[in-house]
């Protein structure tokens, strides 16, 4: 490979997000509408499509197809079944346990966590008296099952909450309060979605609630508050700084944190001109809004647990600065749902490393493995109850040895992958069609062993493969649903782009060192592999490619990168490499900009299939992504439309999309971000970054959108020295969580 740098760069790294904010942030007074967000809106017709001149001729044979993802209910569905596994959840714990007192049903940190938010709610403590505690030894729970159980059928559950669609009622009364604020009514469903039935009376009274809705930014619900309350609204109004505190961690979940530094949370309330930003944070926390947590290392001097302090005592420590030889004390707010998430995670994975079978003899198994990273990873899963593994793409036939491996011992044991062509992949690696399958549809129960009448998995082995997209969430649902005895082998590539929930579960376990950790010595062959491999360790380096698996084509300007990336797809794969263009992926930094996903999208309809757009954009043969909820990329293509609504095709699957749900979860599929495209690969990728896409660029995304194809990859390159200079200098974004410090206060196994 030829580096030839050029330009510059935009869009970040988390677009979903980001595409939720942009579609929003119209109006000055008045709430603006909110355009999808992430999973959507029909791709709009913007540039044309390239010429069929010949830009840079590729010269090389590849791949094999990569199929796309399967499909997935509507996000309605999921959330409901997200509700029924937790409340089966609650209730297999209240029939094991008699009732006690509030906030107790949770073993440890986070039973006092849930004693408190209930003591906060019951107005019998104020927010302020809570801090985190440390952790105590889970208790222990039900044994594995003795047979495997009759698979149970569930509806879908998400990976993140999803909302409920609003009754027409409902959204109506909506309507009006939002016509009497001067908002577009094209907020009312949102709105009546995520604050429930009686979301006009809550707007009445609590106008600053619009910042609950996705997409509406403080501004817009000041003009709204403004509008409803007149000169009773103020800038330090309670019902707004409790909002404004919300939406700032909302954000940040966004972002990919569990908690926020309280410090970070005041900053930001006063460039909201909030007079005083420590009594805004304390306000929000006796009301309940947030949690306050201090930093556990913080809390213990002398050997012994510190008092709790209230917020405003932490916040004054904070700004005086730390006295004597004291730390200076971090306090964090978070969100109950991430912090209880966290709270069951890290005492879940403690059960699961306390009740595993130390004793097992797995050497003979070992010792036939197929390389010698995969014997030592099925040695470390013999002796451990959770292992955690890494390495690169080729390193993936580790874990599925392990599970042909754990087949062989008479273990029940399956694979799961983010999406459906991990499945695929990881299928034919184990030799066994019923061995893999997708996270969420093992969590749904559409897929895998079945549950026990326990809600337990029939599992005596589970694998997570792609777990770097395993997000807090998902994770303790996942966790929650595995039995004591059950080992759980968390595997990935820590050099890939982050979940697109919130959290950063693998790389909290490796980094409190919970459990042995396997590094794949497996690299991953050819150029490709090569190029890859130097970006994750900080170097762009020029490699050798014979065979052009690996080709850069300079570009000058965002209308050439369009340009030069149609010809690429459509003729210079094909003819040169012998991908067709219904295997070659097209990815780029962000879906805005003159070349990022919308402009690509619709430069390549116009070239691969030209249609007038008959259904909301789309024509039949287009080539799609469809998003049922946030975080999930399902591909696929359009088959035709009708009053049903648009029909798809997602990896041999049909699938409806609703006629008013098209606009916001299916958007044309030949150019993806990389966040969509981690955890899938195709036999050619073409990479595209404009000029102005440097902003954009990190290690960690270079690394995923490099790696996405299998025998050939194309670099549309306009970024200059941007490329070599993220690579080397832009390490992933950090995301603050608790995971880490709750693992790493966690007992160790056979501690007494």
């Amino acid at each position: 490979m030829t580096a030839h740098p050029r330009g510059e760069s935009p869009d970040p790294a988390a677009e979903d997000d980001e595409a939720v904010e942009d579609a929003v942030t119209q109006a000055a007074d008045t709430p603006g509408t909110p355009d999808e967000g992430g999973a959507g809106s029909a791709e709009g017709a913007d540039d044309g499509a390239g010429g069929a001149e010949g830009a840079q001729d590729l010269e090389q044979a590849p791949g094999a197809p990569a199929s796309p993802a399967p499909a997935l209910s509507e996000a309605e569905a999921e959330l409901a079944a997200q509700r029924e596994l937790r409340e089966r959840i609650e209730q297999r714990k209240a029939e094991r346990e008699a009732p006690i007192a509030a906030g107790t049903k949770l073993s440890g940190p986070a039973a006092d966590l849930l004693a408190a938010v209930r003591a906060v709610e019951s107005g019998e403590k104020p927010g302020t008296a809570f801090f985190d505690s440390p952790a105590s030894a889970p208790a222990p729970r039900r044994a594995a099952p003795a047979a495997p159980a009759a698979p149970v059928r569930h509806s879908p559950a998400p990976e993140r909450r999803a909302h409920r669609a609003a009754s027409p009622e409902a959204a109506a009364s909506v309507a009006e309060v939002l016509a009497e604020g001067g908002a577009p009514g094209a907020l009312a469903g949102a709105a009546a979605a995520t604050l429930g039935e009686g979301a006009a009376g809550v707007l009445r009274e609590d106008p600053w609630q619009l910042l609950s809705v996705p997409g509406v930014r403080p501004e817009q619900a000041d003009g709204f508050a403004r509008a409803l309350l007149g000169a009773e609204c103020g800038p330090d109004d309670g019902r707004r700084t409790a909002a404004l505190v919300g939406w700032l961690l909302e954000r940040a979940a966004l972002r990919g944190h569990t908690a926020m530094d309280a410090d970070e949370v005041r900053t930001a309330l006063a460039g909201f001109a909030v007079t005083d930003p420590g009594e805004a944070v304390q306000q929000a926390a006796a009301e309940g809004v947030v949690l306050v947590f201090q930093d556990d290392e913080a809390e213990e001097t002398d050997g012994g647990a510190a008092e709790p302090e209230g917020t405003e005592e932490a916040g004054e420590a904070s700004e005086e600065g730390p006295r004597g030889d004291e730390e200076p004390v971090t306090v964090l707010l978070g969100l109950d749902r991430y912090a209880l998430a966290e709270e069951s995670l890290a005492d879940g994975l403690a059960r699961l490393v306390n009740t595993c079978e130390k004793g097992a003899d797995w050497t003979e198994t070992a010792a036939a493995a197929p390389s010698p990273s995969a014997g030592e990873l099925i040695r470390a899963a013999a002796t451990a109850g959770l292992v955690a593994h890494s390495g690169g793409e080729s390193a993936r036939a580790e874990p599925a040895a392990l599970v042909a491996a754990a087949h062989g011992l008479g273990l029940r044991a399956v694979g799961t992958t983010h999406s459906e062509d991990g499945r695929r992949r990881l299928a034919a690696a184990v030799g066994d069609p019923g061995s893999a399958v997708t996270l969420s549809a093992l969590l749904s129960g559409e897929d895998g062993p079945g549950r026990d009448a326990d809600g337990a998995f029939a599992l005596d082995v589970l694998v997570v493969l792609d777990a770097p997209q395993l997000d807090v969430e998902t994770a303790a649902m996942l966790v929650e649903s595995l039995a004591d005895g059950t080992r759980l082998v968390l595997s990935g590539d820590p050099g890939v782009l982050g979940s697109a929930g919130a959290g950063r579960v693998f790389a909290d376990v490796i980094a409190a060192r919970a459990c042995p950790h396997v590094v794949s010595r497996t690299p991953d062959p050819g150029p490709i592999g090569e190029l890859v491999s130097g970006i994750g360790a900080g170097e762009l380096a020029q490699v050798e490619a014979p065979g052009k698996e690996v080709v850069i084509v300079p570009v000058r300007d965002a209308g050439e990168a369009v340009h030069r990336t149609v010809q690429l797809v459509a003729d210079s794969v094909p003819r040169a490499i012998g991908v067709p263009s219904s295997d070659t992926q097209v990815i780029t930094v962000g879906h805005g900009g003159s070349a990022g996903t919308t402009a690509l999208n619709a430069a390549l309809k116009q070239r691969l299939n030209p249609g007038p757009g008959r259904f909301g954009g789309f024509d039949p043969g287009d080539r799609v992504v469809h998003v049922p909820s946030p975080g999930r990329v399902v591909p696929g293509s359009v088959v035709s439309a009708d009053a049903e609504g648009l029909h798809l095709d997602c990896a041999g699957t049909p699938v409806v999309v609703p006629q008013d749900r098209v606009e916001t979860s299916v958007r044309h599929g030949w150019a993806l971000s990389a966040h969509q495209a981690a955890g899938m690969r195709w036999p050619a990728a073409v990479v595209v970054l404009p000029g102005d896409a440097a902003r954009g660029l990190s290690r960690p995304w270079v690394y995923t959108a490099f790696s996405r194809g299998e025998r050939h990859l194309s670099v549309v390159h306009g970024v200059d020295q941007a490329l070599p200079r993220a690579v080397a200098e832009i390490p992933a974004q950090e995301r603050t969580t608790r995971l880490r410090p709750l693992l790493e206060a966690l007992p160790t196994p056979d501690a007494s």
